[in-house]
């Protein structure tokens, strides 16, 4: 078990490192910045390079609201969801940590909003809670659904990292105007720390709405997809 927890972890923290760390670092760079595209291409790479890496030890969740969808769908035990999730919990605040010590160094460094994720005032286009709240759900019961036919049976062996870290890098694309993206309650977490806006108070959506999400994702699978 140990191995399992210590696997999300560290893949966790590589998620919030690698994804949270360009839109820090490398996002808004004068002239080069990699922009919305860039960070979208980050975090889905950082899920695609740890599923190989760290998967087939843990599963290659690095996301609470992942674990819950997987055990709603019957791929994973009930009785290592809550480990799951504080390892999950440590690793991204670690990842965010590191990040924050490395970005601080620079002379004239403001946190701001630190990647963290929001609505209202805090969304990249001022979007309201309710077009958060929703987009959040939508996106995460469709990164369930990749999920849960990546790693089916019947998929092509081998190429489920490929379709989830794609599919992630195409959530992003969609929802960083929105919310900066979460589907996933540890990332959100992970940073809300380090910002100096209101996120903090925010942070209960990024929980509810990907596990809701997650769950309307893993009961689609099972009702209208999955093999009996």
């Amino acid at each position: 078990m140990m191995k399992k927890l210590s696997a999300e972890a560290i893949g966790t923290f590589w998620l919030v490192f690698g994804g949270c760390g360009s839109a820090v670092l490398a996002a808004g760079f004068p002239e080069l910045g990699i922009g919305f595209t860039g960070v979208a291409l980050a975090f889905g790479l950082t899920v695609l390079t740890m599923v190989y890496a760290v998967g087939p030890i843990s599963g290659g969740h690095f996301n609470p609201a992942v674990s819950l969808g997987l055990a709603i769908g019957g791929r994973f035990e009930w009785n290592e969801l809550i480990p799951y999730w504080v390892a999950q919990v440590i690793g991204g605040f670690l990842g965010a940590l590191v990040l924050y010590l490395i970005a601080s160094g620079k002379a004239d460094f403001v946190a701001g909003g630190f990647a963290s994720n929001g609505y209202g005032e805090l969304s990249p286009g001022k979007y309201g809670l309710a077009s958060a709240l929703i987009i959040e759900i939508v996106l995460t019961a469709g990164f369930l659904l990749v999920i849960l036919g990546a790693t089916s049976k019947k998929a092509p062996a081998g190429f489920a990292g490929i379709a989830i870290g794609l599919a992630l890098t195409l959530i992003h694309l969609i929802s960083i105007p929105v919310t900066n993206t979460s589907v996933n309650p540890a990332r959100s977490t992970a940073v809300v720390f380090f910002a100096d806006t209101g996120a903090l108070g925010q942070l209960w959506l990024f929980w509810v709405a990907p596990l809701i999400g997650a769950a309307i994702g893993a009961v689609l699978w099972k009702a209208l997809l999955a093999d009996d």
